[in-house]
C-alpha cells in the first residue's frame, strides 16, 4: 500500500473512530449502570446532528460571527441530550427497570421509531449540513496533501478529552463514585442510602448528551439525514459488544480498531467497508464471547 494512502487511511480511521466512540461510550455507560440496551440512543445522535446543523445555519443566516458555530455545536448537543434524556428516562424507562430485557429492548426500539418520525416532521427529508466549522479551521499539510484540521485535530482531541473526563469523573468525584457503587452492587448501594433513581437519571442524561455530541460534531462533515441514527446505533452496538458491555476504556480502543478497519477497507476493498466492523465483532465474539475487555467476575465502567 502506498505510504500516502496508508497515512490518509489512518487519519480517516481516527476521525471516524472519535465520532463512533462518543456514541458508543454513552451507550456502554448507560448499560453498565442501568443494565438497559438503549436502542433509542441512535436517535439522540441524529437529532443532535440536526439541531447542531440548524443552529449553525441560523447563525450564518443572521450574519453573526461564524466562530459562534463552535459553541453552537456544544449547545445543541447539551440541549438535545438533556431534554430527550430527562423525558425518556423519567416518563418511559423508569417504568420498565424491573421488567424483562426483551420488553426493555422493545420499548427503547419503539422510542427510536417515534423519534425517527419526529425528525421527519421537524426537519423533513432533505439532508442538513453546516460546514462553517470545517471551513474556519482550514486544512493542514499531510505529506503534500491538504487534510481538514477539523477532522485530524478537533475530533480526536474532543474524544480524548471525553475519555479522560469520564475517567476522572467516575474515579475522583463523589457523584462518579456513587455511580460506580450502583454499577458494582446496586442492592448494597441502595441499602446504604444511595438514591438509585437519581443515579439512573444522571447516567442516562450523560449518555444522551454524549450521543448528541457525536451527532453535533459529525454535522459539519456529514450530511445529516433520515436513517443516520439507525446506522450509528448498529455500529455502536458492534463497538460495545466487541469491547464488552459496560467497558468505557475498552470502548475507546475498540472504536479505534473498528474505525481503522473500516477506513482501510474503504481504500483497499471498498465493497466490504460496511461489513468490516461486523466481521471484526464476529471474530472477537467467537473467541471471547464476553468481549475483549470484559471481566467475568464483575461488571466495570
Amino acid at each position: 500500500m502506498d505510504p500516502i494512502l496508508l497515512l490518509l487511511a489512518t487519519l480517516d480511521g481516527i476521525a471516524y473512530a472519535a465520532l463512533v466512540f462518543l456514541v458508543a461510550v454513552g451507550l456502554t455507560l448507560i448499560f453498565g449502570v442501568m443494565r438497559i440496551l438503549n436502542v433509542a440512543h441512535g436517535a439522540f445522535y441524529a437529532i443532535g446532528g440536526y439541531a447542531a446543523a440548524s443552529l449553525v445555519l441560523a447563525i450564518s443566516d443572521a450574519d453573526f460571527s461564524p466562530w459562534l458555530s463552535f459553541p453552537a455545536l456544544l449547545v445543541a448537543a447539551a440541549g438535545v441530550g438533556a431534554a430527550l434524556g430527562l423525558v425518556i428516562e423519567r416518563f418511559l424507562l423508569r417504568h420498565i427497570y424491573a421488567k424483562e430485557e426483551v420488553l426493555q429492548l422493545l420499548v427503547t426500539f419503539a422510542a427510536f421509531m417515534i423519534l425517527e418520525d419526529v425528525q421527519r416532521l421537524v426537519w423533513g427529508v432533505q439532508p442538513y449540513s453546516a460546514t462553517d466549522p470545517v471551513r474556519l479551521l482550514g486544512t493542514v499539510d499531510v505529506m503534500g496533501i491538504p487534510y481538514n484540521a477539523y477532522q485530524i485535530i478537533l475530533l480526536p482531541v474532543i474524544a480524548v478529552m471525553v475519555l479522560l473526563g469520564l475517567r476522572w469523573f467516575l474515579r475522583r468525584t463523589l457523584s462518579g463514585k456513587v455511580i460506580t457503587a450502583v454499577t458494582e452492587d446496586r442492592e448494597t448501594a441502595i441499602a446504604m442510602g444511595i438514591d438509585a433513581r437519581k443515579v439512573f437519571t444522571v447516567t442516562f442524561v450523560i449518555g444522551a448528551v454524549l450521543a448528541a455530541l457525536g451527532g453535533a460534531l459529525a454535522s459539519p462533515t456529514t450530511a445529516i439525514q433520515l436513517g443516520l441514527g439507525a446506522e450509528m446505533i448498529v455500529l455502536s452496538f458492534a463497538v460495545v459488544a466487541t469491547a464488552g458491555l459496560g467497558q468505557v476504556e475498552g470502548a475507546a480502543l475498540t472504536a479505534l480498531l473498528i474505525g481503522l478497519g473500516r477506513s482501510f477497507a474503504v481504500y483497499l476493498v471498498p465493497e466490504l467497508d460496511v461489513l468490516i466492523p461486523y466481521m471484526i465483532m464476529v471474530l472477537v465474539l467467537l473467541f471471547r464471547p464476553q468481549g475483549l475487555f470484559a471481566v467475568a467476575e464483575k461488571r466495570r465502567i
